[in-house]
């Protein structure tokens, strides 16, 4: 796929919401968005899930996302969530803002094979190095682009798993499309 033409291929964006770490516990995943998105199609498949977790949600964790365990109380476990992931990143470049957190979470299912990954983070960072922040809602309000993704995800707001995929994928098509980089390789974008 690194080597297709920007214009050819699908992009789909995945955030993670976390419990957070808390002394002696490992982190775990709590909400999964993903968006897709490539130029012939636009912006679709948009999809989220909470996920169940025996790990409690720290304090410092749902003050950033607001989600607490009573939002947990039907979700299915990450496992469960796998057939539907697959689907939706199979064949797709993977973009993340900042990729560590959804590649970490993704690495539990050995033999995933996703990838390459598009990181909207350094690639801001590529492009735009005199912005005082490269955050993702820093960055979506600096070009204006967070009305956009507050049309597609309605009710929802930033640390919300749906809410920054979005996002995600709206920086990228906004920063391919002022950078002329549709008729590119997609490694480009690496």
């Amino acid at each position: 796929m690194p080597d297709s033409l920007i214009a050819q291929t699908a992009f789909t964006a995945i955030d993670f919401e976390s419990a957070g770490t808390a002394p002696g516990k490992t982190d775990a995943p709590i909400q999964i968005g993903t968006t897709t998105w490539s130029i012939e199609k636009g912006i679709s498949d948009l999809w989220e899930s909470y996920i169940s977790t025996e790990e409690d949600i720290t304090w410092a964790a749902q003050k950033v996302h607001g989600i607490t365990r009573d939002d947990l109380q039907d979700a299915p476990k990450l496992a469960l969530l796998w057939p539907q992931i697959k689907q939706r990143l199979k064949n797709h470049i993977v973009v993340a803002h900042g990729h560590g957190t959804e590649k970490r979470f993704l690495r539990g299912f050995p033999g995933h094979g996703f990838g390459p990954w598009v990181d909207t983070l350094v690639l801001s960072r590529r492009f735009y190095p005199q912005l005082p922040s490269h955050a993702l809602g820093a960055i979506c309000d600096h070009f204006e682009l967070s009305q956009q993704v507050k049309e597609l995800v309605p009710l929802k707001t930033w640390h919300d798993a749906l809410f920054d995929a979005a996002a995600s994928v709206v920086l990228l098509q906004h920063m391919i499309k002022e950078h002329k980089l549709e008729d590119r390789m997609v490694a480009h974008l690496f």
